[in-house]
């Protein structure tokens, strides 16, 4: 005879934190925002009542984007701070990395003993998916009695293995905006600079590198850009003076 299942109260809130995570939409929210979205709910569904954080690793540094508690931030921050620790050896090895009783571990220097006085008794931490230009993870940092258990800790993977793409491809979407942006603006910069050399070629009779290095000259001897030179002459008809 089949016996019904069970109800599981953890999968059931867990699933709602994925239903709310589904029905964000990238553009009504910034980075910021969804960060904070996911490590509130973190914060909300895990066990141990826990602090959770956002790591990002860029150009050789490491910061927190979004954390929901001052704990995290500070646990964070100590791990900088000596340049290693469970959050940035998952954000950079791209593994998961479990301390599941801060009381017990040698690993990572100082930090744990350190966590464990301000009252943090597990710490996993999970990397984001390997994306180009994205390196990070989010931190859960566990305040329990008792170390970390196989049901928290699946519990925190299965949220996690979720939380980790909106945070990714958040980060990616943010990315590409800013470098089309950034294009925008390059393109823009070289329509007016090439309609300053049309009329100086025009009104005087020069050649296109003629035109471009009296607009170079000039930004060098007024210290200002060749872009706003150009604007200038484009919107004065009159070439600032020397």
């Amino acid at each position: 005879m089949t016996r019904p299942t069970a109800p599981d109260p953890d999968g059931d809130v867990v699933q709602l934190a994925f239903d709310e995570l589904g029905r964000m939409s990238f553009a009504e929210h910034s980075l910021e925002s969804v960060l904070q979205k996911v490590t509130d709910l973190a914060a909300r569904v895990l066990p141990g009542e826990p602090a959770t954080s956002v790591t990002i690793v860029a150009d050789g540094r490491s910061s927190t984007v979004a954390s929901s508690d001052p704990l995290a931030l500070e646990l964070d921050l100590v791990q900088y701070a000596q340049a290693s620790g469970p959050c940035l050896e998952a954000a950079l090895s791209g593994r998961v990395v479990e301390l599941l009783d801060t009381g017990a571990e040698e690993r990572w220097g100082p930090f744990p003993q350190l966590a464990a006085r301000r009252g943090c008794r597990g710490v996993l931490s999970f990397p984001l998916p390997p994306q180009e230009l994205i390196t990070g993870g989010l931190n859960v940092y566990a305040r329990t009695s008792r170390p970390l258990d196989q049901r928290t800790r699946e519990v925190a993977a299965r949220f996690a293995a979720y939380a980790v793409v909106p945070v990714s491809n958040m980060y990616l979407y943010e990315t590409a905006v800013e470098r089309a942006e950034h294009l925008r603006a390059a393109l823009d910069s070289r329509a007016v600079i090439d309609q300053a050399k049309g009329i100086l070629m025009e009104r005087h009779k020069l050649s296109a590198d003629q035109a471009f290095s009296a607009l170079a000259t000039l930004s060098m001897e007024r210290n200002t850009k060749v872009r706003e030179i150009a604007e200038q002459f484009v919107r004065t008809g009159e070439l600032p003076s020397s």
